[in-house]
């Protein structure tokens, strides 16, 4: 989804910034800009500029007064029931061009603001970035949810006086009520986003503290506490926080504080590193991780005023905080492609490597080990879930039989989009499991935070350290796949199984598998060595509109997952079924030379599996068989051996080819891998 970045400190802050965002494309995006704080005498702004070129948003516009502002907004919705004055509704994007022209001479420094709708590569293109000497700023990537990708509705965003820029990650629920006040008190609003409503309301309330003794006195009494606050940006901001409805991230400037940058967040990703004489902000930890490697984590509802040696943390109360800050080991060299073309390619071979960190932090002398767990009494439980969304829920439906098999526990696999909205059955005999990679999955977040409320025991799998899901759940183990830039999840998903199957193994104080399980990383390595045969494959399955993918038990969530992988990045239209379905009603889609990917590896119903394949050759179908079976009949003939692994680990070993199936299809076709169209990394918004 969207991605920011901020940096304050001694440095050029564009470069920063720029190298920032390129870091974040794999979330996904639409659109680039950023804003910085340059003196006010040496203006960057392009006045003569082209259809291709912006130089920031809208004409100078009347300040609201103080005394437009007629009556006192108290901290409920009540006030933003208001009519709107409907002349002051003015969306009138003119998408060639706009320029602006504030006037600054009451400030020392200005806000400088560059967008543009586009990749990060356009925004250098067309602006001349280089004269920009500030060093401070704020920089994001939008993915629109409220308005067309476009310039105006690009971020950042300023108020009605270019007093505060914002720039924003998440989705202001209620944010049609608040412009309806703001247009009520004066203001004109130019985008069609949801974020814009922000700065005019930190403007709206700053001009109210600073205007209105009366009014500063009722905030001061809201926001009581033993320390008197001096901060009146500060102050408006908290009363603003107060009016938003649903998640954000925001990082704001003011020429009014030109050596301090404000965040907040709620329900959004954000992390602070900390350099000497610098500070970064960012989405995302690779963003800014070859700067530094000590980060501190906010939680919701937590602010944070940041500059150049100093951070000052606060609840949504005002209260100070005490931060811990954390070091980080992961190399800045992993968030580069190195020798490969692409990430996903990368993450991919990465494989080995990752399932060999993950597997190996938690298996000791035969035995798994996970002290963190060891005050749960997993006798106690009756029920599973395993919740998440995309590849992360196929890795518990990978996952669900040996849970079941080794914990004699029922296990339920379920959608988080879902899992909140059909009133689950939960209650404290409920073990809820909750996978994301990122950690910031907003349905997988939510579904969370409602089985703790039904007093389910959770335990998320994650792969950042910090993230949200790891700061609400009651348990957390890792994996360590290490930063995972390509939007199709891979190495993510191994992982994710791997540590699934070791906990149930922990459950049951079962270890038989340890053996198999310390061996898959070599057996990865041994399956890699298809991929040139794989290649070739690709290439004639790349023409084909449709292909199907099938297997039974372990391997039907193999199938499901392959599915996933090649629609995402090639557009190919893939679905998965059960071998035994394809009879009742799937089988009539096949028709001759129709695609058709198998996957049999376990040795109790290859069999069976092979014979459905079987009758699907005789109806035309062009099979592409994954197995470790030896005897297969003749009519297969496009075959793809792996090693022997037991059933119950054996999709790590199968999803590898179809890993490297979809990238080689996507790449006949000429297609970005890595950035696919629509796709976003890091789904934080429902």
């Amino acid at each position: 989804m969207c991605g920011i970045v901020g940096y304050i400190g001694t440095k050029r802050a564009v470069p920063i910034l720029i190298d920032g965002l390129l870091s974040l494309e794999y979330r996904g995006y639409d659109s680039a800009g950023l804003a910085v704080l340059s003196a006010a005498n040496n203006s960057t702004l392009q006045h003569n500029v082209t259809a291709s070129k912006y130089s920031i948003s809208a004409s100078q516009h009347n300040t609201p007064s103080s005394q437009s502002h007629s009556s006192t907004l108290q901290l409920d919705n009540s006030k933003f029931k208001t009519k709107p004055n409907n002349s002051k509704f003015e969306t009138k994007p003119n998408n060639s061009k706009f320029e602006t022209k504030p006037d600054n001479s009451k400030f020392e420094t200005k806000i400088e603001i560059f967008k543009n709708q586009g990749r990060v590569h356009s925004l250098m293109d067309n602006f001349d970035l280089d004269k920009i000497t500030s060093t401070i700023g704020i920089a994001h990537t939008r993915w629109a949810t409220h308005g067309v990708p476009s310039p105006q509705n690009s971020h950042p965003h300023w108020d009605n006086s270019h007093t505060f820029a914002v720039v924003h990650n998440g989705i202001i629920e209620n944010y049609e009520n608040l412009r309806k006040f703001l247009y009520s008190e004066g203001y004109t609003l130019y985008s069609q986003t949801d974020t814009e409503v922000i700065p005019n309301l930190i403007h709206y309330y700053y001009t109210k503290l600073t205007t209105d003794n009366e009014f500063k006195q009722a905030m001061l009494l809201t926001f009581s506490h033993s320390s008197p606050i001096h901060d009146e940006i500060l102050l408006a901001l908290a009363c603003t926080l107060k009016q938003l409805e649903g998640s954000y991230a925001l990082e704001i400037i003011t020429p009014l504080r030109p050596n301090q940058i404000y965040v907040a967040k709620k329900d959004s990703p954000m992390v602070i590193g900390a350099g000497s004489d610098e500070n970064f902000i960012a989405s995302d930890i690779p963003a800014i991780l070859q700067h530094t490697k000590k980060f501190y984590f906010m939680n919701d509802n937590e602010l944070a005023v940041i500059s150049r040696n100093e951070i000052d943390f606060y609840d949504s109360s005002l209260h100070s905080l005490t931060k811990e800050i954390k070091d980080i080991d992961w190399d800045a060299e992993a968030s580069e492609k190195g020798e490969f073309e692409d990430y996903m390619l990368k993450e991919i071979y990465e494989q080995p490597t990752a399932l060999r960190e993950t597997i190996g932090t938690s298996i000791v002398d035969g035995k798994v080990v996970f002290p963190e767990l060891d005050d749960i009494d997993f006798s106690h439980f009756t029920k599973t879930y395993i919740v998440a969304c995309g590849t992360a829920m196929h890795s518990g439906l990978a996952t669900k039989a040996t849970f079941e098999s080794l914990t004699h526990i029922p296990t339920i696999v379920d959608a988080a989009s879902e899992f909140r909205y059909r009133d689950p059955l939960i209650d404290d005999k409920t073990l809820c499991i909750f996978v994301s990679q990122s950690g910031e999955t907003a349905d997988t977040l939510a579904a969370l935070k409602l089985a703790k409320h039904h007093g389910a025991t959770t335990i998320s799998i994650v792969n950042v350290v910090g993230s949200s899901i790891t700061r609400f759940s009651d348990y957390t183990l890792y994996t360590h796949a290490g930063p995972e830039i390509a939007v199709a999840s891979t190495k993510a998903f191994t992982c994710q199984v791997a540590v699934i199957t070791l906990l149930a193994m922990y459950a049951s104080k079962d270890f038989k598998l340890t053996n198999e399980l310390s061996s898959l990383p070599n057996k990865i390595k041994k399956v890699l060595e298809c991929a040139e045969e794989v290649k070739k494959l690709a290439t004639e399955l790349s023409r084909h509109n449709d292909i199907y993918f099938t297997g039974r038990g372990y391997d039907s969530a193999v199938a499901t997952e392959g599915a996933l992988k090649l629609k995402e990045i090639s557009y190919i239209h893939a679905d998965a079924y059960p071998s035994g379905e394809f009879k009742h009603g799937p089988i009539a889609l096949i028709s001759k030379g129709v695609p058709v990917i198998g996957i049999a590896t376990n040795p109790e119903i290859n069999a069976k599996t092979l014979s459905n394949l079987l009758e699907l050759i005789t109806r035309g179908a062009n099979v592409l068989l994954i197995t470790n079976a030896n005897e297969i009949n003749d009519e297969i003939q496009n075959i793809i051996k792996l090693p022997d692994a037991s059933p119950l680990i054996s999709s790590i070993l199968a999803i590898i080819p179809l890993q490297l199936l979809a990238y080689y299809v996507a790449k006949a076709k000429g297609l970005d891998v890595d950035k696919p169209r629509n796709l976003a990394k890091s789904v934080t918004v429902e």
